[in-house]
């Protein structure tokens, strides 16, 4: 995967004025700065962990406060998630001031270098018609809205049974609604341009398998507990309207 060449560094002359957006996920707050994040074309970057913040000083700022979960880059964003039983109201002033300071510092986001282009969409040798057709909505009419909403979704292959894999990313990789997200607005999308496609499965790494299936037993216990009106219902799909 080729680098892409280095952003040119944030304008030092003028402060930066930052504004924040709520996001479907109550848990994620997204930090606007009004200039680029990463190069141009870049893929998105998401930490999970501290320990992976080598490449960005900025993130490993920003785990150094308590109750901070994750730091996700877009192109034009930052997304940061805080743990569920931390308070936005003790956070969101600490994290605005390290990301308003990185900035208005002119440091880079990710060190040079370390920043990849976006290839999971990218036009591939080989790729059938209805691959394309996948790529082409997902870049176009898709990624955008998932964006808008402080995440950003990655391409993982189509099967043979016509399942499209995705993968969330940033605020929606941990939302209530990201299954809702999946099955009412990007599978009913795909379904209702491509009749090839008869489903979309979301691709899960080991660590959010684990966190899903605790998540499954606590709500299985709860509803044994109090009752199926004791889970909570999710909320509707990030924007995505199938018949837009």
């Amino acid at each position: 995967m080729r680098s892409l060449p280095r952003a040119a560094p944030f304008a030092q002359t003028r402060s930066l004025f930052i504004q924040t957006e709520p996001t479907p996920n109550p848990d994620a707050l997204k930090f606007i700065p009004g200039l680029p994040v990463l190069p141009p074309k870049s893929a998105s970057i998401e930490y999970t962990d501290g320990r992976q913040t080598t490449n960005s000083p900025l993130a490993r700022s920003l785990f150094q406060v308590d109750g901070v979960q994750s730091v996700f880059y877009g192109p034009d964003f930052i997304t940061v998630t805080k743990t569920p039983d931390s308070l936005w109201s003790y956070l969101k002033p600490e994290v605005f001031a390290l990301i308003t300071e990185h900035l208005n510092n002119g440091a880079p986001v990710v060190l040079p270098g370390e920043a990849v282009a976006s290839t999971d969409t990218a036009p591939e040798e080989g790729d059938s018609e209805v691959v394309s057709m996948i790529k082409e909505l997902l870049d176009t009419r898709i990624r955008p809205a998932i964006q808008e909403d402080g995440g950003d979704i990655e391409y993982r292959g189509f099967t043979d049974a016509g399942q499209v894999l995705l993968k969330l990313r940033g605020a929606c990789r941990t939302c209530d609604s990201s299954t809702v997200t999946l099955k009412n607005g990007i599978e009913s999308m795909l379904m209702h341009y491509i009749e090839e496609v008869k489903g979309v499965v979301q691709v899960l790494d080991q660590e959010e398998e684990v966190a899903q299936r605790e998540f499954e037993r606590f709500e299985a216990n709860l509803a044994k507990l109090k009752g199926p009106q004791a889970v909570p219902k999710s909320s509707g799909p990030h924007g995505i309207d199938a018949a837009s």
